[in-house]
């Protein structure tokens, strides 16, 4: 009798433990068949915005009423909000994928700063029409890159679920179709001229203007080629070839070329003064063996190295093996956003990568500064409550009527994020407020 009994309550323990285990399945499944269904979504959903985008853009250039052109700029402005969100979605943080997304910011930024502007008083320049054009190639090469990856979606049932397993996974699959696809994306925007759009520094200007403070006698094609030769240290033996800007140029200027060793440099003298006005170095950088903040003091001495002084590093960013760091002059103890020194570091060897300083020939002056007209606790007021101030500073900054501002620089955290906010110091107006990427180190300079 006993053993019957107790046959009956293991069958109904079997059956209960089945029933249980079917109800985890189904509820696991649901879990995942909506996930799927979300990142479906995004997925199609960002090919979606990134065509509207490339279409928008392509109207954009062939539109000549001011009238139309600022809602048309809004809108551009609207979709690349929308495809950053749907980016945000996709089981992409194991990804590197900070190109797109640094491409997506900068259009963004672009058009809102041109959409929000009186275009009657001030049209498009031609440089913005030329950038318009860049970025409608640009976001039409994304475009055909994700269609590829839309197609091979569709046509092999492909799920992304699988992704987010492969991503999260110690053994990834070289060969994941989708993740591949996301590669070759980044690869595609890697790719773009990073000058097309400048660094997009708040409070830096966007225009383009006349180098008007330029100082020093004029040096010959003979001296630039030597200067040129001292600065990449290269041996007497080695060829470099060096040309002058033609008429029309914003600042007349040398450019000096060379390629060597599996190494290809090029750099632009002002012919007023022999000031080095940009530097880019090509190589392949090696596993690093130097940190961030060995990086930075490297790229402290250069700017000496080169005449620059005064400056103070603000932002600091590692992207692969390489440092890049943004530095702004000070006149007594106030930051100066517009004069903006941008420099990169290999981390492998220190070498200096890369270095622009046409912010700062373009904007460098010794200011007349005046006292602020409200206090920094007054100014600290203005400030959202709920943000935890960490450091403060005074400033100069462009606002977006390009015109410099004195304001108060305060840094601080919201939650797990991090905030540079601008409030004008003589009316209280907060004029910017930035987020910082994750990938950005403030230094102290004491540090």
């Amino acid at each position: 009798m006993l053993r019957w009994i107790g046959i009956a309550v293991l069958t109904v323990g079997l059956i209960a433990t089945g029933v249980w285990g079917y109800q985890e399945h189904r509820e696991k499944n649901a879990v995942l068949i909506q996930a799927e269904n979300t990142y479906q979504r995004s997925f199609h959903d960002l090919s979606y915005h990134m065509d509207l985008l490339h279409d928008k853009i392509g109207t954009t250039l062939a539109m000549n009423s001011r009238e139309q052109l600022s809602p048309q700029l809004a809108e551009i402005w609207r979709l690349t909000s929308e495809a950053q969100s749907d980016v945000g979605q996709l089981p992409l943080a194991l990804l590197p994928f900070n190109k797109t997304e640094e491409f997506l910011a900068k259009v963004g930024t672009f058009s809102y700063r041109t959409a929000v502007r009186d275009l009657n008083n001030k049209p498009l320049s031609d440089e913005e029409v030329e950038q318009l054009k860049t970025l409608y190639e640009q976001s039409g090469n994304i475009e055909q890159e994700l269609r590829k990856v839309q197609s091979l979606v569709l046509d092999n049932n492909l799920r992304w679920m699988d992704v987010q397993l492969a991503l999260a996974s110690s053994e990834q699959k070289a060969d994941n179709t989708i993740i591949d696809g996301f590669k070759t994306v980044e690869e595609t925007v890697k790719g773009f001229d990073e000058g097309n759009l400048g660094p997009m520094l708040t409070g830096v200007s966007s225009e383009n203007h006349e180098y008007k403070y330029i100082q020093g006698n004029k040096i010959s094609e003979k001296e630039a080629k030597q200067k040129a030769r001292d600065i990449f240290g290269l041996k007497k033996d080695t060829e470099i070839r060096i040309t002058k800007s033609g008429d029309g140029a914003n600042v007349a200027m040398y450019s000096a070329s060379y390629k060597e060793n599996g190494k290809h440099g090029y750099l632009d003298l002002s012919v007023k003064g022999g000031h080095l006005l940009s530097y880019i170095v090509n190589r392949d950088i090696q596993k690093k063996k130097i940190s961030l903040h060995e990086a930075r003091q490297k790229a402290e001495k250069y700017l000496e190295g080169y005449g620059f002084e005064n400056m103070q590093l603000f932002q600091s960013s590692q992207y692969d093996n390489v440092g890049v760091f943004n530095f702004l002059y000070t006149q007594d103890n106030v930051r100066m956003y517009p004069d903006s020194i941008q420099v990169k570091v290999g981390l492998d060897n220190g070498e200096l990568l890369g270095l622009s300083s046409r912010n700062f020939y373009m904007n460098h002056q010794e200011r007349k500064l005046s006292e602020p007209g409200i206090t920094e606790e007054e100014a600290r007021e203005k400030v959202n409550p709920n943000v935890k101030i960490q450091e403060a500073y005074l400033a100069v900054i462009n606002n977006d009527m390009q015109e410099e501002v004195l304001v108060y620089e305060f840094l601080g955290v919201l939650g797990n994020e991090t905030y540079r906010i601008f409030i004008n110091a003589n009316t209280g107006v907060e004029e910017k407020v930035e987020k910082l990427k994750t990938t950005e180190l403030k230094f102290k300079d004491n540090v």
